[in-house]
């Protein structure tokens, strides 16, 4: 691939478009922007002149100064990706927010690679293939968490790769075992957009599910290690050490220990209320457990006003902090396994379908740009 490229294509609403590429992408934005386009948004480049003779003259123009300042011109088969993202968008249950990405030097998609939560052909994509622009459509209304993302599958004429960056509050989520797979969809938006609702959006939901249980179940485990080792300590009335273990020892201790679970519950506190949300008790085997899950929620409200205290700048010190936060914290390590259990034995919430008069039209074939 050239060291700079330009990559041209037909937009719906802002005619012929520009993407400047390669580790030289600068030189190629010089001749875009020498030859009359306009940087716009994104930095996508645009071709203001709305008449085809102007258009064409213009174009030539570029190739020509393009070939003077070493970058290559190239004509995208499909139409521009921010249009079949709208397209997409508009046909999707819920508000979606659609937007442009470049990754104009070919280093700069590497960065979506810790952020990507995908175990299918997106990620591997990503990896080894060159993909100089992308669109992003995220779920705006709603407590969902869901942006996706939307490329050019490499190697196909037509159809399209969608899959999903990590969800707030996990941060990367490359290689993670609940990863759900990326999905092909083909050139037609109401199909698209079917196949992003009826397929991807429950494999997502149902594998979000699945993580924010593991990660639950981590801390508490973490949280009971470090418990078993705090009490072992003070049984014995010994440091770590083997050192007999003083006042002051046994005081600074008991605040690691403490700080230690708090920042451990705080996973808790993320992720636990959606999946308490789920939890129906009387559904399962397990009816008699809807006495402990209501003892696990005012816990986890307990626990969550003290948080929010805390980010409103409230004046606790630490040892205030413990006192109000441990009996949330006990109760959890008492009812835990109840709570897993019956977040296991749950599902998610269904999303909104896809509303049955969606027009399956059909994504309109690129207009050439012109040339000489």
């Amino acid at each position: 691939m050239a060291d700079a490229q330009i990559i041209l294509a037909y937009s719906r609403t802002r005619g012929i478009v520009a993407v400047a590429s390669g580790e030289k992408y600068g030189a190629a934005g010089k001749a875009l922007v020498e030859s009359g386009f306009q940087r716009g948004e994104a930095g996508v480049y645009c071709l203001p002149a709305e008449d085809p003779g102007v258009s064409r003259a213009t174009v030539a123009g570029l190739v020509r100064r393009a070939e003077t300042l070493g970058a290559t011109v190239t004509t995208s088969s499909r139409r521009f990706i921010g249009d079949a993202a709208d397209d997409i968008a508009h046909l999707l249950p819920g508000q979606w927010e659609t937007q442009v990405e470049l990754y104009c030097h070919p280093v700069w998609q590497d960065d979506l690679v810790p952020w990507l939560w995908d175990s299918g052909e997106l990620v591997r994509a990503v990896q080894s293939e060159r993909i100089p622009y992308a669109a992003t459509l995220t779920l705006t209304d709603g407590t969902s968490e869901t942006t996706l993302l939307l490329v050019e599958r490499p190697g196909h004429q037509l159809d399209y790769l969608v899959g999903a960056f990590s969800p707030s509050p996990f941060e990367e989520g490359y290689g993670g075992p609940h990863a759900p797979a990326s999905i092909v969809l083909p050139p037609f938006p109401g199909q698209a957009a079917r196949a992003i609702t009826e397929r991807y959006l429950p494999a997502f939901d149902r594998a979000l599910h699945a993580r924010r249980t593991t990660a639950i179940a981590d801390a508490l485990d973490r949280i009971r290690s470090e418990h078993r080792v705090w009490t072992a300590m003070v049984a014995s009335g010994r440091d770590s050490d083997a050192t007999p273990l003083t006042f002051d020892a046994l005081g600074t201790a008991t605040a690691q220990f403490l700080d230690t679970t708090w920042r451990e519950f705080l996973t808790v506190t993320d992720h636990a209320p959606a999946l308490m949300d789920r939890c129906r008790p009387t559904a399962t085997l397990w009816s008699g457990d809807a006495e402990a899950l209501a003892q696990l929620t005012v816990a986890l409200t307990n626990a969550e006003t003290v948080r929010e205290n805390l980010a409103r700048g409230a004046r606790l010190t630490p040892a205030e902090r413990n006192a109000l936060t441990w009996p949330a914290v006990e109760t959890w390590l008492t009812y835990g396994e109840v709570f897993l259990r019956q977040a296991r034995a749950a599902s998610p919430q269904p999303r909104p379908a896809i509303a049955a008069t969606a027009p399956p039209r059909v994504l309109p074939s690129a207009r050439p740009a012109p040339h000489r």
